[in-house]
């Protein structure tokens, strides 16, 4: 089992920043890729960024350029950090990690609000 608990959301004015947060608890030493999905309301969840534990990371076409995912493997931590904060980018936002035998497991999310 991973348990995962995320941090840093908020609301924030457009074309603010944020960085947030997702420490892993467990069996984290199982742990392959994390990243980051979001769900906006009525709309579905959709990825925001990826890492692989070799810290390869992979973005949404509407984030490319003004986000950053990393990972801290001494930590179990994985963080998003967004720039240029738009109004579509509020979302609830979910951090994954996939173990090495291809489970999912989420955090309950986190909710980022960008409104003026």
């Amino acid at each position: 089992q991973v348990q995962l608990v995320e941090s840093g959301g908020g609301e924030v004015q457009p074309g603010g920043s944020l960085r947030l947060s997702c420490a892993a608890a467990g069996s984290t030493l199982s742990i392959n890729a994390m990243g980051w999905y979001r769900q906006a309301p009525g709309k579905r969840r959709e990825l925001v960024a990826g890492i692989t534990s070799g810290g390869v990371a992979n973005y949404t076409d509407s984030v490319k350029g003004r986000s950053t995912i990393s990972r801290d493997n001494v930590k179990n931590t994985v963080y998003l950090r967004m720039d240029s904060l738009k109004p579509e980018d509020t979302a609830v936002y979910y951090c994954t990690a996939r173990t090495k035998w291809g489970i999912d497991f989420w955090g309950k999310g986190t909710q980022v609000t960008v409104s003026s």
